[in-house]
């Protein structure tokens, strides 16, 4: 479990890098987008995935990996906008890191729970079959955001954003172990 807990921390600080530097270039202007919007940011990602992993085609040339890593961003992002949906342009960037760093390391303590039940068995599984898991999470929470946030009986869209958050990153680690 020690090995899985580095290789997750590793693949978030390199997220982390991407994140405030992409805030430093453009300011936290991804604020502006409400959460529906950020939904459908992850399900472009996810998608395009998904056209790459079926096609073998990539026409853009932005890899996989790339995409996997929005994923994790834009996930975070929407748990920062759930949490608080007061932030805008002026929102400092320390403040932003922080919360970025609340929800990573929350995210990690859900992932090293359920990891625990599940004896790693995300390990034997094909990258595809996250990209479809994080498409079915990504369903989910447009019901759920079409009926207003109201649930019966399922989680809300905070765990199905974290769930997918770990999918990206599992993803991201055996991309990683299949490429040494």
């Amino acid at each position: 479990m020690s090995k899985t807990k580095d290789q997750y921390e590793a693949v978030i600080l390199n997220c982390k890098k991407i994140f405030s530097a992409k805030n430093t270039d453009y300011g936290p202007s991804w604020t502006l987008f409400r959460p529906s919007s950020l939904t459908d940011q992850l399900f472009i990602k996810a998608q395009r995935i998904r056209n790459i992993e079926s096609t073998g085609s990539n026409n853009v040339g932005d890899d996989i990996y790339g995409e996997f890593m929005g994923i994790v961003n834009y996930s975070i992002m929407a748990m920062i906008q759930s949490e608080e949906n007061n932030y805008d342009e002026d929102t400092s960037l320390n403040k932003l890191m922080s919360r970025y760093d609340y929800w990573a390391q929350t995210t990690l303590d859900l992932m090293t729970l359920k990891n625990s039940d599940y004896s790693e068995v995300w390990r034997e599984m094909r990258i595809s079959s996250f990209t479809d898991m994080i498409l079915v999470k990504l369903s989910r929470i447009k019901q759920i955001e079409d009926n207003k946030g109201k649930t019966i009986a399922s989680e809300g869209v905070v765990a199905n954003y974290q769930d997918i958050m770990n999918y990206a990153i599992f993803a991201l680690i055996r991309i990683d172990e299949n490429n040494q």
